[in-house]
């Protein structure tokens, strides 16, 4: 399991702070989708820039104009962008055949879709997905392993994780091995981001 540290509704300041503090626990970083609606491909390319042997992750939300933004993101420096599951079929495809051509990836952001779509993503040639419990789902849905359970047909899909993910959420999802396990406010909205990023990293292997 990779921990994907996601910097999210922060300042360029605070993600460079928390960065610095947690980049030795940490094995990819998420650019979140407000930081680059705030800030464009300019803070993909410093982060890739300040750290070139991390995974770097764009969470773009693509859903339209699918080979363009691939491209801008993986050109910018991001190893994987993300495209939204919902996007038309086409989309979906041209995003992958761009970062193929690119030697990235695509993430495909699970949120809200019906598990009838993943069969479809499954046919289209998908082999990473995000299974997503959305900021505003959170007050009424909170993580556990039975997300997993919509890619059970799917063993040859890597998935990451994502829903208000903290240190006690770990042993709900160790079992089940996702490919990331995204945290956001876990790291970066404590006192410590040091020392929390570094419990939640030392819990998967426990």
């Amino acid at each position: 399991m990779n921990l994907q540290l996601a910097l999210d509704r922060l300042s360029k300041e605070e993600c460079r702070h928390i960065l610095a503090e947690t980049k030795n626990a940490v094995d990819w970083i998420e650019i979140g989708t407000g930081v680059i609606k705030e800030y464009g491909m300019e803070i993909i390319r410093e982060i890739k820039k300040d750290y070139p042997e991390k995974t770097i992750v764009a969470d773009m939300k693509t859903c339209d104009a699918a080979a363009h933004e691939t491209r801008q993101a993986l050109e910018a420096g991001a190893d994987i962008t993300t495209v939204m599951a919902f996007s038309d079929d086409n989309s979906i495809r041209t995003a992958l055949e761009t970062a193929e051509e690119l030697n990235g990836r695509v993430m495909i952001d699970l949120l809200n879709a019906p598990e009838e779509r993943i069969a479809e993503l499954d046919g289209l040639g998908v082999r990473l997905v995000s299974l997503h419990i959305g900021k505003d789902q959170q007050g009424s849905r909170s993580i556990s392993g039975d997300i997993f359970k919509p890619l059970a047909p799917y063993p040859h899909m890597k998935a990451a994780v994502a829903g208000g993910i903290s240190l006690d959420s770990i042993p709900l999802l160790r079992p089940h091995q996702p490919e990331a396990v995204i945290v956001g406010s876990a790291i970066t909205g404590v006192q410590h981001p040091k020392k929390a990023a570094e419990k939640i990293k030392e819990a998967f292997s426990e």
